[in-house]
Order: C-alpha cells, then sequence, then structure tokens
C-alpha cells in the first residue's frame, strides 16, 4: 500500500498538542478532519515529533497509508483547515518510510523577548530580567556534555530510555531578544522547555554552572524549572538527511 508524507507548519496557542486527544482541540485532529472532507476517506496518522499544547512548529510531518493514488492537494487542504495550520506538501514516499523513526534529527527553538511588546505574546516569552550572556553560553555549551537527561523529563512518561544525543545548542543574542537553539536526535516530553527555564536561572545567577551540571546528572526533575510557557517554543526542523 503506498505511503504518504505531509508536511505541515502551524501556530499550536489553540491546540492541546499535536496528537488527537479525546475532548480536546489538536494538530492531528484538524488534518484527519480536512483529509476525511477532501480525499473522502479516514486516514490514521503517525506523526514524526509530538509537540505539547501551545507549542508552534515551522515545519513537522505526518505519515499515513492509503490504497487509492493520491495528488498533492495542498491548496484544497489549506481551503479547509484552520488558519493557524498549514499544509507545505503531501508527496509520496518509500513503503517502509516512517516519519518518526527515519528522522535523523529535531531542531527546536525557544524564543524571548526582554522589552515588553504586545505583538509577540502568542510566540514568545516575555523574560524582562538581567542576564548574564557568558553564563548562558556556558549552560548551553554544557548540555552537550551530557547524553542522559532524565532531569528534563516530565513525570509520568512512557519513554524506555532518557538518552538524547545532543548536536548543537547555542544561545544567540539579537538585541533585546534571545533565542536558545537545540538539535538533536530525540527530545523527552518537557525536555526543551526544562533547559530553557533552568538554564535561566544559570543566567540570572541564581543556580552556578557546577549546580546546572549537579542537576543534569543528578537525574531528578524536582529542580528542573519547567515554568517557561509553551508560546516560546517551536519545532523549526525535521531532518531526514
Amino acid at each position: 500500500m503506498p505511503r504518504y508524507f505531509i508536511e505541515v507548519t502551524y501556530k499550536g496557542t489553540a491546540y492541546s498538542g499535536f496528537q488527537v486527544q479525546k475532548n480536546a482541540n489538536s494538530i492531528q485532529g484538524e488534518l484527519e478532519k480536512a483529509l476525511h472532507i477532501f480525499y473522502r476517506e479516514g486516514f490514521e496518522l503517525t506523526g514524526s515529533s509530538r509537540t505539547d499544547a501551545g507549542v508552534h512548529a515551522f515545519q513537522n510531518y505526518f505519515h499515513f497509508d492509503s490504497a487509492i493514488p493520491l495528488v498533492d492537494a495542498s491548496y484544497q487542504l489549506n481551503a479547509i483547515l484552520p488558519d493557524d495550520i498549514a499544509v507545505r506538501r503531501v508527496f509520496e514516499v518509500e513503503k517502509d518510510a516512517h516519519c518518526r523513526f527515519d528522522a535523523l534529527s529535531r531542531e527546536y527553538h525557544y524564543i524571548i523577548y526582554e522589552q515588553k511588546d504586545p505583538f509577540k505574546t502568542d510566540t514568545a516569552c516575555y523574560y524582562p530580567y538581567a542576564l548574564d550572556n557568558t553564563l548562558l553560553r556556558l549552560a548551553g555549551e554544557e548540555v552537550m556534555a551530557h547524553e542522559d537527561f532524565r532531569a528534563f523529563s516530565k513525570r509520568n512518561t512512557q519513554v524506555k530510555s532518557f538518552q538524547c544525543n545532543i548536536y548543537e545548542s547555542e544561545w544567540i543574542r539579537d538585541g533585546h531578544n534571545l533565542t536558545y537553539r537545540v538539535r538533536a536526535n530525540r527530545f523527552l516530553r518537557g525536555m526543551v522547555k526544562g533547559l530553557v527555564g533552568t538554564m535561566l536561572q544559570v543566567g540570572r545567577g541564581k543556580l552556578s554552572l557546577q549546580e546546572f551540571r549537579e542537576v543534569i546528572e543528578g537525574r531528578d526533575p524536582a529542580r528542573v524549572d519547567f515554568s517557561v510557557p509553551s508560546g516560546g517554543l517551536f519545532l523549526v526542523q525535521v531532518k531526514f538527511s
């Protein structure tokens, strides 16, 4: 049976997350409804990366199988979908291709602004506190020295491994805007927000670099700051080759 990938982008503010949930709006649920309306067939979608409630994506993927030949109907699907979700393309792939397991890396950005701006409230984190750029840079570099991120995984997770290979981890400043950029083979639930929140404590001088290292190595989620809002988090790229 032919397999297809759907590349999507979305603003996650109004959604409970990427995956279908009972009695809640989700990105997957809206896509499944649009596909059913246009193709007149129900599809079971598999996602490449699960984003939590309020998290956005510049690029994410689903895959599904269909017994009928399909054409790229991005224009028609976008006419059906809400304004905050867009399909970039629908394309056929190899029958055994898997948008989750075949992904080589995912890249997230967490965006912070330091001067109040009413146009950024849904898509960035307002953080009007003095931050030490050097300490943030060193904290970002420290992340790459580790592989076990059990401390940065939300409780009640079903994953069997907490190992993540971090390829890039850096803080980028542009005037009064600050972005944390991280790329890895996989991420745990809540991991990027936990890293950001805890590193901000380092940047404010409330946590030393040694203490940050001990938080990672201690593997205790109780010591991690998950409090930063979801609106600042973007899945930027899912890389397959």
